[in-house]
């Protein structure tokens, strides 16, 4: 299993470009398998680790997630394939349906049929991605004899944030897997992992990638940790389909799935997820104070070494 940082997902020090240059910098440093960036409301999360790509030599990098809806799958291609070119293969991207109050409340767009959405978007972008002409003729999207040529192009792995049963056959059957936030261990067990291995071996694929996401903080005050990430973190408790997930989870809130504790707590929390089939661990640093995030930063990497 891989283990990564999520870059932007949480308020933090990372801020400008030219820290989240060097923040990249010193994960690669300590040997970090990848990076992940959330595309919320700030940095563009394609062209910043295109960006990232250049100025770094062997860590992976990838979207967790870039909404779909904003972006014609023709435009995000183009993107991806770019900083899949910077990045020298080391992109993967990410992408997702985002949440209606994002979409229709703030952007005026429809969310309605999310699921046909996906697959009509996936339709087009998946052979762009592979280096192929994309011909599509949907509902929402029609694309005829359209191809990208992009110089020193690389492969970009495709994954699509997947929750439901619909969602996770079309990432196993039309992608290369899933990335996972709010989204506890034994739902990946018992829900994510079985369906989307399912689809992708039905069509003959083999088991999908499967990035999962957490909050996590090495410390010995766990109450006051998980008060904090319950406050911080308190929006994903609503989002319907992350409320969804917690409830599969049986869990109140965000706090609840937060891998927090000493080393030995998260370690046993880090292995079982390589055991259960998780094929990356995406691991966003809670921002208590310096030294904690340093220290659970070293502790990582650590577990990288080992």
């Amino acid at each position: 299993m891989r283990i990564g940082l999520m870059l932007g997902a949480t308020d933090g020090p990372d801020g400008t470009l030219e820290k989240l240059v060097k923040s990249a910098q010193e994960a690669e440093a300590l040997g970090f398998d990848n990076l992940w960036m959330a595309n919320i409301f700030g940095f563009d999360a394609i062209n910043a680790l295109g960006i990232i790509g250049y100025a770094t030599q062997k860590i992976g990098l990838g979207t967790a997630v870039t909404p779909s809806y904003p972006r014609h799958p023709t435009a995000i291609a183009q993107q991806a394939l770019t900083t899949g070119a910077a990045a020298a293969g080391r992109f993967s991207l990410g992408i997702g349906l985002s949440h209606q109050v994002v979409i229709e409340d703030m952007m005026g767009m429809s969310y309605a049929h999310p699921a046909r959405h996906m697959r009509e978007y996936l339709s087009v972008l998946g052979p762009l991605l592979r280096g192929e002409t994309a011909n599509f003729n949907g509902e929402h999207y029609r694309v005829s004899n359209f191809n990208i040529a992009v110089p020193g192009r690389q492969s970009v792995p495709l994954l699509v944030a997947a929750l439901g049963p619909v969602m996770l056959k079309l990432a196993g059957e039309m992608a290369d897997g899933t990335v996972t936030w709010m989204t506890g261990p034994n739902t990946l067990a018992s829900h994510i992992i079985p369906a989307i291995n399912k689809a992708a071996h039905g069509v003959g694929k083999p088991n999908a990638v499967v990035a999962a996401g957490f909050p996590v903080v090495l410390t010995n005050d766990v109450e006051g940790a998980k008060a904090m990430i319950a406050k911080s973190l308190q929006v994903y408790g609503v989002l319907p389909s992350y409320r969804a997930m917690l409830d599969k989870e049986g869990a109140a809130g965000p706090a609840d799935i937060a891998f927090a504790g000493d080393e030995t707590e998260l370690r046993a929390r880090i292995h079982q997820l390589r055991d259960m089939g998780v094929t990356d661990f995406c691991a966003s640093i809670v921002e208590t104070d310096a030294a904690t995030t340093q220290r659970t930063r070293e502790f990582l990497a650590s577990e990288v070494q080992a």
